[in-house]
């Protein structure tokens, strides 16, 4: 189930991030960013500092009876009356297979729809084809819009390639 995060669990949330798309050990899960950015995907300094300057979002922490702790995050904000940006979605490496992130991603779509939500919206980098995929097959659509990549703005990782984009997903709920 999805619990709102506290300072105290920032450390664990920057440790979870880091490894599920950084990961450059054996527990990286199959969502790996390390092959085209590298360097840490999150400090706790950045990610407190994005919790306090964006007031209507909120960090969720997963914690269930198959594990001890945090076993993945989301990031959920309201940007349009009925739409919600869904980021940051993280699941424990060892965990990725089982079905966890299909249960944080149905949950978390339920959490935003509890709140009004009616559709989802998401950026994945262009060339996380697996990934894309995985989200197509659980309704969402490319909307065909692009976004720039951050070149120059090296918070999330240095970019190891110079063709990366965002591509925008979206859905209905």
């Amino acid at each position: 189930m999805f619990l709102p995060v506290t300072d105290g669990d920032i450390p664990a949330i920057v440790t979870l991030m880091n490894r599920a798309y950084r990961g450059a050990d054996n527990s990286s899960g199959w969502t790996s960013e390390e092959a085209f950015l590298s360097g840490d995907r999150i400090t706790a300094e950045l990610l407190r500092a994005d919790i306090e300057e964006r007031s209507s979002a909120s960090l969720l922490k997963w914690q269930d009876d198959q594990a001890e702790g945090i076993s993945g995050c989301v990031w959920v904000e309201p940007i349009a009356e009925d739409t919600w940006h869904l980021g940051s979605l993280a699941a424990e490496p060892r965990r990725q297979n089982g079905g966890l992130g299909r249960a944080m991603l149905a949950a978390a779509e339920a959490w935003v729809r509890e709140r009004g939500a009616k559709r989802v919206r998401m950026t994945a980098i262009n060339i996380r084809e697996a990934l894309i995929a995985w989200y197509l097959r659980r309704g969402y659509s490319n909307t065909g819009v692009t976004e720039p990549f951050p070149y120059g703005d090296d918070r999330f990782g240095r970019p190891l390639r110079d063709d990366l984009c965002f591509v925008v997903l979206e859905k209905s709920i």
